[in-house]
């Protein structure tokens, strides 16, 4: 892990803390602790399989993290597992024995994700009422799994997905159009197969709400087709969308295309969605590792949302309130909060949520002494980039100065990443192999 910090302690102790975030969200041995098994006796959370009673046992996938979960899924049932198939992003894979890893685009979905998701689907349509299906979903099963209705081209559905981001939409609201513009999502993975249903999740979702994770293929989905023509409505995206997708989006209001499956239908009665690690692991991580290292931890918040930059200015107004009168924790201190931020974009520059919550706070923190603020996502990939976060102290904004580089300006062009890599300040980590939303830190020492 490199951290882009010139002083040995902060930067120590920033890498101490994050290692710590990681190896508790790391989806293998979080697998392994909900999935036992005792001979032919399978035990998933409460939920008890006796083998012998499948012909097949298959696992499917999606997401960032789902190839070290379908290799620790091999672990736990060998030779019983007949074969599998998991699609990650570019760059996310690890070697298995007998489920197949295919990789397509992240953020954006691509023809690769579209031919690994019609693999998916022919391999779910074979299945029996005697298999037992495993689905292994993480954060990023949304852009991996494109299967979009007919009439919608994938350029198209993309377009939609990428006009949504920029807007600054919330991943509820966004998901509440992609499902409805899906053959596979929002439960309608459940619907295309007659196999028994355990679908193994980690959550990037705050609150673990499980129709949003990946756009919940397994799970009922309580939105409609009038939600999702409200959403593109509310951004002011109705008429900027392509025309395929508002007369999708209608004829399903209108009751004219089926509506996902929704909480109480009787198809979810042989599902088990079971949830095996979220962000508050990561943050429960983090203030024990703080403590052991002699700080003291305070914990924020595990559902912090809005906009980055408004988050930055809460923790600037935090960070002076320590400075000023010792609260509300005395040094040394560390506060944290996990969440997923939104950025609205305004300009054209480069960066992801959590650089510009970094490039935004250190107007905030500017010549406060000891002070040190970190986003970071716990994917390693921070929006469109190849770092998973930024760190900023007080005294970054000179810095910036003295190297001719101007805050105010890359902010309004979101341009976090270029201003970072000029300054200094990234934090990278490579593909982590998890996902459980970010970590936002301030440090005071």
């Amino acid at each position: 892990m490199q951290i882009g910090l010139t002083q040995p302690r902060p930067r120590a102790l920033l890498r101490r803390l994050l290692e710590a975030a990681l190896k508790a969200a790391d989806p293998a041995p979080a697998l392994l602790r909900h999935v036992t098994r005792t001979g032919p006796i399978l035990s998933v959370g409460r939920q008890r399989y006796d083998l012998r009673d499948y012909d097949r046992v298959i696992a499917v996938g999606a997401g960032k993290a789902s190839a070290p979960m379908a290799a620790a899924l091999e672990q736990r049932l060998g030779k019983r597992l007949a074969e599998g198939l998991v699609i990650v992003k570019y760059g996310h894979t690890v070697p298995t024995k007998t489920i197949r890893i295919l990789e397509a685009g992240h953020p954006a979905p691509d023809r690769a994700g579209q031919r690994a998701t019609a693999q998916l689907r022919s391999l779910l349509g074979r299945l029996t009422a005697k298999d037992l299906l495993f689905v292994l979903l993480s954060g990023g099963a949304s852009s991996l799994l494109p299967a979009p209705v007919p009439g919608v081209t994938l350029a198209e559905k993309r377009e939609t997905t990428e006009r949504l981001l920029r807007c600054g939409a919330t991943i509820h609201e966004i998901n509440a159009v992609r499902k409805h513009l899906s053959s596979i999502k929002g439960g309608q993975l459940v619907s295309s197969t007659k196999a028994r249903v355990v679908s193994l999740i980690l959550s990037d979702v705050l609150g673990d709400e499980l129709g949003t994770i990946g756009s919940g293929p397994t799970a009922p989905d309580p939105t409609t087709y009038a939600e999702a023509c409200a959403t593109l409505r509310r951004y002011k995206l109705w008429d900027k969308v392509p025309a395929s997708i508002r007369t999708h989006l209608l004829k399903g209001r209108r009751g004219a295309e089926k509506e996902t499956p929704k909480p109480g239908s009787p198809l979810f009665g042989q599902v088990q969605n079971e949830i095996i690690g979220n962000n508050g692991n990561a943050v429960e991580a983090v203030a024990k590792a703080a403590r052991e290292a002699g700080l003291r931890p305070l914990v924020l918040t595990t559902t912090l949302t809005g906009e980055a930059r408004e988050a930055a200015k809460t923790f600037g107004a935090i960070a002076r309130e320590l400075v000023a009168s010792d609260r509300p924790v005395l040094r040394p201190a560390c506060l944290i909060a996990g969440g997923e931020l939104t950025v609205t974009r305004r300009g054209r520059g480069l960066g992801g949520r959590a650089q510009e919550f970094a490039l935004a706070s250190a107007q905030e923190i500017a010549g406060l002494p000891q002070i040190w603020v970190a986003g970071f996502g716990t994917d390693g990939t921070d929006g469109p980039t190849d770092v998973a976060g930024a760190v900023v102290d007080g005294r970054s904004i000179d810095r910036a100065k003295k190297a001719g580089l101007s805050q105010a300006e890359a902010l309004a062009r979101n341009d976090s990443y270029r201003f970072f890599a000029k300054l200094g300040g990234h934090i990278k980590t490579g593909p982590t192999g998890t996902n459980v939303n970010d970590l936002y830190l301030l440090m005071a020492l």
